[in-house]
């Protein structure tokens, strides 16, 4: 399933997809940023409620098909701008991670 259209299934809000192909084959959750550079796979959709720059930096190094913030966390516009830049996808969602994360895997 591409990013785009997970977004479009779970009701996301889109805050920047410069990439909606990229395909959503698995889901992480975290929040300890070296933590998921060490543990995401290539293709997962990364739940966290961290909303600091270094997501993008993260993403793109674990190249992850999407970054989910979860429980209603937003980022602001400098995050927004370097993530499509870097071609990393965000999104939110108000629920929690867990309830994310299983509808994720309903889906894929």
């Amino acid at each position: 399933m591409t990013a785009n259209s997970l977004a479009e299934k779970l009701k996301l809000e889109v805050v920047c997809c410069p990439c909606p192909e990229k395909e959503v084959s698995g889901v992480y959750i975290g929040d300890l940023l070296s933590w998921v550079m060490g543990r995401a796979k290539e293709g997962d959709a990364w739940l966290t409620i961290m909303s600091n720059i270094n997501i993008v930096a993260v993403a793109s190094l674990a190249d992850t098909a999407a970054v989910i913030l979860t429980e209603g966390v937003t980022v602001d516009e400098k995050i927004t701008e370097t993530a499509a830049a870097k071609g990393v996808n965000i999104f939110t969602s108000n629920k929690p991670s867990y309830e994310t994360a299983v509808e994720i895997s309903e889906l894929i």
